[in-house]
């Protein structure tokens, strides 16, 4: 685990980890997730306005719609489809979060190894 700070002024966005490996899946076997969670050691709320999709349909993001209060914690989940995929992957989702008045970003990567059927 691995820990990420986010500063925006006053605002600080902790990260408990921003990345996460899958392992070896098979591309079978589901879709798979990845949580991400961080906490809000800001002294005032802050909302995720964005979390892109990584790119292709493969790759579905959720996250809190309210904003998180200061001192709560977040989370951050992407779901992944292998099942178009082969081989060794590397993807990520950008976090836009809106931190007082500044727009902060966050990059949370996910990687694998996907055996084809």
């Amino acid at each position: 685990m691995s820990l990420s700070a986010v500063s925006a002024g006053k605002e600080d966005i902790v990260w408990d980890n921003t990345t996460h490996d899958f392992g070896t899946i098979h591309a079978s076997a589901g879709k798979v997730k990845a949580e991400y969670t961080f906490v809000n050691n800001s002294p005032s709320a802050v909302a995720i306005i964005s979390v892109t999709n990584g790119g292709c349909g493969c790759t579905v993001p959720a996250f809190p719609k309210k904003p998180v209060a200061a001192g709560e914690k977040g989370t951050v989940t992407i779901t992944f489809d292998p099942a178009r995929f082969k081989g060794e992957f590397k993807r990520q989702v950008t976090v836009t979060i809106m931190a007082g008045s500044k727009r902060v970003k966050a990059k949370l990567k996910f990687s694998g190894h996907i055996i084809p059927d």
